[in-house]
């Protein structure tokens, strides 16, 4: 559709229903999306797919090095390590996912100004890439746990349903800051900030019942930290690997549900809103 002012590439259906169904539709561009950075993600590096492995291996130490230096409380039975590794993959998972969701349009603007599709395939195609990353680095958890000879109970048959959790506010966030990022540049030099302040407030190097059973915390300081969408679905990453080893506080996790599933309509209707405008602005 051609204006005097300006050229918008957009479907005239895009308002009505059959978004969704080109969205089915257009599948086989997510798919090719997400191959096409699965191969260029560690091109020319010299040990390639390990930095999947690498990267949240280097966090998990430094996370097990600042909860030892604090001498932050640890279940009994359960050693540190796996404390802190249970917390750190869905973190990383989260941060690289929205970190990439919410630079996708940018990276693939020459995509977006020649033809054609539901633009919600760019930042969903990067989150793939980054759930096969979470998948490939689950094996340091494995490791940990034959390690230490831990054997998880019934309660790791929960864990999808802790990821889906995950993907839900990722892919919120990461919409949010994605069509922000379009129209106001400046949004890029906010995401690693908010992906900063995330790991300090997310319980990685300690354990949420460290907040909540803290005297010395005051109670709204406490209603803050759970409105932090992460710390559900930490806390319970960590309720399904270690089992009865640690709390888990439900009226807090339905807090975390229920922000991450706001995130998630906010960032599709904002993401919606902005979508005719991605082609003129880039």
């Amino acid at each position: 559709m051609i204006n005097k002012s300006r050229t918008i590439i957009i479907d005239p259906d895009s308002e009505n229903k059959n978004y969704w169904q080109d969205l089915w539709q257009f599948r086989g561009l997510l798919y090719f999306l997400a191959w096409r950075d699965i191969l260029v993600r560690y091109k020319q590096t010299a040990i390639g797919l390990l930095w999947s492995i690498i990267r949240p291996l280097l966090t998990i130490f430094v996370m097990w090095f600042i909860g030892w230096l604090f001498n932050s409380n640890v279940p009994e039975g359960v050693p540190r390590i796996l404390l802190v590794c249970a917390a750190t993959l869905p973190w990383q998972f989260f941060a690289t996912a929205f970190s990439d969701s919410s630079n996708s349009l940018i990276v693939n603007s020459n995509l977006l100004t020649k033809v054609y599709f539901p633009r919600l395939i760019v930042p969903i195609s990067t989150v793939i890439v980054c759930l096969i990353d979470f998948l490939i680095s689950f094996i340091i958890l494995i490791v940990i746990m034959v390690l230490y000879r831990f054997s998880p109970d019934i309660k790791m048959l929960y864990l999808p349903f802790f990821l889906i959790l995950n993907l839900i506010t990722s892919i919120g966030l990461g919409l949010i800051i994605a069509a922000l990022n379009v129209r106001y540049r400046d949004f890029r030099f906010i995401i690693p900030f908010i992906i900063q302040f995330g790991l300090y407030v997310s319980p990685i190097a300690f354990s949420s019942s460290d907040i909540y059973n803290s005297a010395k915390i005051p109670m709204f300081a406490k209603y803050l930290y759970a409105l932090n969408p992460m710390v559900g679905v930490i806390d319970g990453f960590r309720w399904c690997i270690l089992g009865g080893n640690t709390p888990f506080y439900f009226e807090r996790f339905l807090v975390s549900c229920a922000i991450s599933i706001f995130l998630l309509i906010i960032g599709l209707w904002y993401f919606r809103k902005m979508e005719k405008t991605f082609a003129d602005i880039i």
